[in-house]
């Protein structure tokens, strides 16, 4: 089990602890459970769908990463699949609190990078900021997805954002988490630019079609790929390395070891991730980060 996992699991009950246990000591546990495990863990322990989202959320909130504000947050995105994904909120020591990620983003992105194709609901600690609900009106559930918060009767994002602006307010269809392709090619001279381009393929970037990915190699030669999430109010929208370091956490890595970072988006683009991108590694110890212009 990983160390991060230990002081939560210890509080939880047994027969959850039970059940949970021949996954969590997966020495590659994704942070995320098949509806199949879901199931099985349900079976063992007795808990219902919603409760065992709230179960889970202190081993969702371990997985923080929160040097400046040191407050934990954890999040549970059920997919429409019935898969369980884990989320947690990020912030990056060195640079610009805009670059740090809320659980919400992490779950959903999570859920996104992981092959979901639409969520049913959104499981939080705390209740989700106004940032977290725009984000999330991007996505193709809409107004319908569910947020469940502790001591609150279930709701809709619709009840949290009410006289909502988003894609179709810019006469939009394309959402987040609808399946794309955009065919952008490059000469592919190694697997981590291949990673990242296969990453800005399936960008969500609507407003701007800067299609954008980003991919991490660590220093144990594990790769990390992640993809712009664009927003119709535009500064909730998700940059492309944010995605991959929210993989790279949940997947148990060390954002601190990040040895070749490449950056794949348009050359003539409206907008660019470049600078941000550099910034934010290297506040992180990476300075080796290359562009890869289509």
């Amino acid at each position: 089990m990983h160390p991060r996992f230990h002081t939560a699991f210890s509080a939880l009950p047994a027969t959850l602890q039970s059940a949970l246990q021949p996954y969590l000591d997966a020495s590659d546990f994704p942070a995320m459970f098949t509806a199949e495990q879901a199931a099985a863990i349900r079976s063992g322990c007795g808990l219902d769908d919603d409760a065992l989202a709230f179960a889970l959320l202190p081993l969702a909130a371990a997985c923080s990463l929160t040097p400046i504000s040191h407050f934990h947050v954890g999040a549970i995105a059920r997919g429409q699949s019935g898969n369980l994904y884990f989320g947690a909120n990020m912030e990056f020591s060195g640079a610009p609190l805009q670059q740090s990620v809320h659980a919400e983003q992490s779950a959903v992105t999570h859920a996104w990078l992981r092959g979901e194709k639409a969520l049913a609901s959104i499981t939080v600690n705390y209740t989700p900021c106004g940032h977290c609900r725009q984000f999330m009106n991007e996505l193709n559930s809409g107004g319908a997805l569910q947020i469940r918060l502790p001591g609150r009767a279930p709701a809709t994002l619709a009840d949290y954002l009410p006289d909502a602006f988003g894609p179709k307010d810019l006469d939009v269809a394309s959402l987040l988490m609808d399946e794309v392709n955009h065919g952008h090619q490059l000469p592919l001279n190694d697997a981590l630019t291949q990673a990242a381009l296969a990453a800005a393929n399936r960008s969500h970037a609507p407003y701007s079609n800067a299609h954008s990915g980003v991919a991490l190699e660590t220093a144990d030669g594990s790769l990390y790929a992640g993809r712009y999430a664009e927003n119709a109010a535009f500064n909730p929208s998700l940059p492309p390395l944010q995605a991959a370091l929210i993989l790279l956490n949940l997947s148990g890595g060390d954002c601190r070891a990040i040895r070749r970072a490449v950056l794949a988006e348009p050359q003539d683009a409206s907008i660019s991730q470049w600078d941000a991108t550099r910034v934010t590694l290297a506040a992180l110890g990476c300075q080796n980060v290359s562009r890869a212009a289509f």
